[in-house]
């Protein structure tokens, strides 16, 4: 269940400039980075190859994708706002994407919610949330996104 939850378009007009909470902890263990791999095709060895990462890489073992803790944001952010009072929601897109930290394996991670626009649109409102995902004990974020929706009356 969502932290926030916007009624209508005037409830997530009147948000604008807001917080809007946190997700849940979640653990990014050395499967799902495997299942992210194989789903992707992207192996490279800093993310799948346990015992190199841990002899070789300067982050001393495995470290998640970054388009994985991109990806998670389809997760997180519904488990901090959902949007009642319209016909339907989609994802339109991002703006802006930075990954100042990685995620080692089994690392937590969380996600925070700022809602930094919302601008009408023929037949709707189109929203940007900025997602933050927290890494657990770092002063760096791992991943930031402007993440643009469109909602329906």
């Amino acid at each position: 269940m969502a932290t926030t939850t916007l009624h209508g378009f005037d409830g997530v007009r009147g948000a604008v400039g807001s917080h809007l909470g946190h997700s849940d902890w979640m653990v990014i263990d050395q499967d799902r980075i495997q299942l992210f791999a194989d789903a992707t095709g992207d192996h490279q060895w800093i993310h799948t190859d346990v015992e190199r990462a841990k002899a070789e890489s300067p982050y001393r073992g495995p470290i998640a994708h970054g388009y994985l803790t991109l990806a998670l944001t389809n997760m997180l952010m519904p488990q901090v706002v959902e949007v009642t009072g319209v016909s339907m929601g989609v994802n339109y897109g991002v703006d802006r994407v930075r990954f100042p930290a990685a995620v080692p394996a089994g690392a937590r991670i969380r996600a925070g919610v700022e809602l930094i626009a919302a601008d009408e649109i023929d037949g709707g409102l189109q929203t940007v949330m900025r997602i933050t995902v927290e890494l657990e004990g770092s002063d760096r974020p791992a991943c930031v996104v402007d993440a643009v929706s469109r909602f329906r009356a």
